[in-house]
C-alpha cells in the first residue's frame, strides 16, 4: 500500500453502543493513515445510522458486499467471537487485508485454520491484542529491556474480569456458554497476561491452571433472572517463563472493593509496578511505580512519545496506537502489530491452562 489513506471496512457498528463505536471508529478518526469507507450491520437501518453518524460514506446490511467493495483495503472484524470464523473467511477470500477482534476463534482449532488460510493466501493479518499498545504496558517493556529492574526474577498479577460477578447484563450472557470462547479466561485474562508476556518479551515454557467456580449462578440485572455460571470466575495460574522468570496470576470475577489490577515485576536491580483501579488495563487510570536498587517506590511518568492519541479518550487510545503500528506495517513493511500467529500462540496458551486442572503443561 502507498501512503494514500487505508481505506477501512467495519463489520459490526451500532451508532450507540458496542466497541466499533466506542473504540474503533474514534481511534480510526484520529489517524490520518485511514479513511473509514464502509461499515455493516444485519439490521440495514443500523448500518445506516452509524454510516451517517460517523460520517461514513458506504453502508451495507450485507458484510459479503462490504469485504467485496473495491474501495475497501482493511476489513476490521468487531463482532461476537462465534461470528468471526465466517466473517474472517469472506474477507479472506476477498483477498482483503484482516483486523479481527480479539479472541481470533472460539477455539484453538478454529485459530489455527483462520491463520493458516490467511499465511496461504499471503494477506496481512492482525489481531486485536491492544493492551501491548497501552502506554503504561510498552513504556514498562523498554525499561525492562533498557534493564531498569536488572534481571527479573518474577511477576505476579491480580486481575477481575469486571462482569462474570453477582450480576452482568443480558448483552453479555453468551459468554456464560464456554462453546463461545468468550469467557474471562478468553477475554480480560487473556488481554492482560499477552500484555504482561509482552512486558517482559517472554513466553511460558511450563504452566498450571486451576479454572473454578466460587460463584453458582449469576443475575441479569434486566430481569433479575440468575442462571447458571458456567464459566470460572476464578483462575489461579503458575509458570516459569523462557527467560527463567515465574510468573504467578489470579483473576477473580466482577470487581473487588480492594485490588482490581495489580502487575509487580520483581528484578535483581529494580521493581515495576502496574495498578488500575479496575479490572482491566485498557479501560483508563493506570499508574506506573518503579524503584531501583535503594530507592522507595515512586511514581514513573510516561513519556509523551508513547503517551499518544490521549485526545480520542479510554479504550480508544490503545487502539489508535495500535493502528498506527498497523499501517507502518501495511506501508512500510515493519512488523510492529500481532499477527494471527500471535493470536494462535495466546490461543494455545489458554488452552493449555483450560486443560491443565492443576497440573504442569510444557508449551
Amino acid at each position: 500500500m502507498n501512503d494514500t489513506p487505508i481505506r477501512v471496512g467495519i463489520i459490526g457498528v451500532h451508532p450507540d453502543q458496542g466497541w466499533a463505536s466506542t473504540a474503533h471508529l474514534p481511534a480510526l478518526k484520529a489517524l490520518p493513515q485511514y479513511q473509514v469507507q464502509a461499515v455493516s450491520h444485519h439490521d440495514a437501518s443500523i448500518a445506516k445510522a452509524a454510516a451517517e453518524k460517523f460520517a461514513v460514506p458506504l453502508h451495507f446490511e450485507s458484510s459479503r458486499a462490504l469485504v467485496e467493495h473495491p474501495e475497501v483495503d482493511l476489513v476490521v472484524v468487531s463482532v461476537k467471537v462465534p461470528r468471526h470464523r465466517a466473517l474472517i473467511m469472506q474477507a479472506l477470500n476477498a483477498g482483503k487485508a484482516l483486523f479481527s477482534e480479539w479472541p481470533l476463534g472460539v477455539d484453538l482449532a478454529e485459530a489455527q485454520m483462520l491463520h493458516e488460510v490467511a499465511t496461504s493466501k499471503g494477506l496481512a493479518s492482525s489481531i486485536g491484542l491492544q493492551t501491548r499498545s497501552a502506554p503504561v504496558f510498552a513504556y514498562a517493556r523498554d525499561l525492562i529491556a533498557s534493564g531498569y529492574v536488572g534481571e527479573v526474577l518474577s511477576a505476579t498479577m491480580i486481575g477481575s474480569g469486571i462482569i462474570w460477578g453477582e450480576s452482568m447484563s443480558e448483552g453479555y450472557a453468551y459468554t456464560l456458554d464456554p462453546l463461545n470462547g468468550a469467557a474471562m479466561v478468553n477475554v480480560p485474562f487473556a488481554h492482560s497476561i499477552d500484555g504482561l508476556l509482552h512486558v517482559l518479551d517472554a513466553r511460558f515454557e511450563t504452566v498450571s491452571g486451576l479454572l473454578s467456580n466460587a460463584r453458582r449462578t449469576v443475575r441479569l440485572t434486566e430481569t433479575g433472572v440468575e442462571r447458571p455460571l458456567s464459566v470460572a470466575d476464578q483462575i489461579q495460574v503458575v509458570g516459569r517463563l523462557n527467560n527463567g522468570a515465574n510468573v504467578t496470576v489470579h483473576f477473580r470475577g466482577g470487581l473487588s472493593r480492594g485490588t482490581n489490577f495489580h502487575v509487580e515485576i520483581n528484578g535483581t536491580q529494580g521493581d515495576l509496578v502496574i495498578t488500575s483501579p479496575v479490572g482491566y488495563v485498557g479501560i483508563g487510570g493506570t499508574r506506573l511505580m518503579g524503584a531501583r536498587l535503594d530507592e522507595a517506590l515512586h511514581d514513573v511518568e510516561i513519556p509523551d512519545d508513547y503517551d499518544r492519541y490521549g485526545e480520542v479518550g479510554m479504550p480508544a487510545q490503545s487502539i489508535a496506537i495500535g493502528y498506527a503500528r498497523l499501517a507502518s506495517d501495511l506501508r512500510e513493511g515493519t512488523r510492529l502489530s500481532p499477527t494471527f500467529a500471535d493470536a494462535v500462540e495466546l490461543h494455545r496458551l489458554i488452552t493449555a491452562i483450560e486443560h491443565s486442572e492443576g497440573a504442569q503443561q510444557r508449551l
